[in-house]
């Protein structure tokens, strides 16, 4: 179940990826000597996005695990879906701390500088590394990703929903690196004008998630789990 709705939350949110990364995916020095070496780079690139979703998914399904044993899946995901729809309507009212912006750049700063060094080496592995560090670029989506896996049920759960998610932006982020020739800048800034859309509709699935409303995908209801009291007589 992780796997599909983690996959549909990627592939919706996918225009938000072209839109923010695609840059970067135009910039990438895919090789050119045949079509099989150029659509090979472009899937390790991408392979190495959801390598660190992946990894992600680990990191946080461990903070998941402590917020399941508090009851308050459904609850965080009201609360993120309100705060996302609220950050598109009301710009002004969600405001990062100056601290966490601070944090935010200073890792920013260091990952540009490295893709930058990896971008000027033509090596068909290098692309995977380049994806890899990609994958911890400051990117809203991918909070909303992450929000969601700390609500799984388990920590397998949430690493199968991260890495379901990198696979679900793959098709459109594959699709504007192997054709970045054709591709100009003006259309990626007509698709940053459509993410508030996407961001309000990823935010009203969020909060159908957690309405327990037994649709499934998505909107499942929540098992709360009960502990059998053995008599030891």
């Amino acid at each position: 179940m992780y796997i599909i709705e983690g996959f549909i939350v990627g592939f919706l949110g996918s225009l938000h990826c072209v839109g923010m990364c695609g840059p970067l995916a135009l910039a990438l020095p895919l090789p050119t000597n045949t079509v099989t070496q150029k659509a090979t780079g472009a899937l390790l690139y991408n392979i190495g996005r959801a390598f660190t979703y992946g990894l992600l998914g680990l990191i946080f399904g461990l903070l998941g695990a402590g917020l399941k044993l508090s009851g308050i899946q459904q609850w965080v995901s009201i609360a993120c879906g309100v705060i996302m729809i609220l950050s598109v309507i009301l710009p002004g009212v969600v405001k990062v701390p100056k601290s966490t912006n601070k944090v935010s750049s200073s890792i920013y700063s260091t990952l540009k500088k490295k893709i930058g060094d990896s971008l000027n080496r033509k090596k068909l592995s290098n692309l995977l590394v380049i994806g890899v560090l990609n994958g911890f670029l400051p990117c809203g989506l991918v909070y909303v990703a992450i929000t969601r896996a700390i609500t799984t049920e388990s920590i397998n759960d949430s690493i199968l929903f991260m890495i379901a998610f990198g696979f679900g932006t793959l098709p459109l982020m594959f699709a504007v690196a192997y054709f970045a020739n054709i591709i100009k800048s003006r259309f990626l800034h007509k698709l940053r004008k459509a993410i508030p859309i996407f961001i309000i509709i990823l935010g009203l699935l969020f909060i159908l998630r957690g309405m327990n409303l037994g649709i499934p995908y998505i909107s499942p209801e929540f098992q709360e789990e009960t502990q059998e009291v053995k008599c030891c007589h």
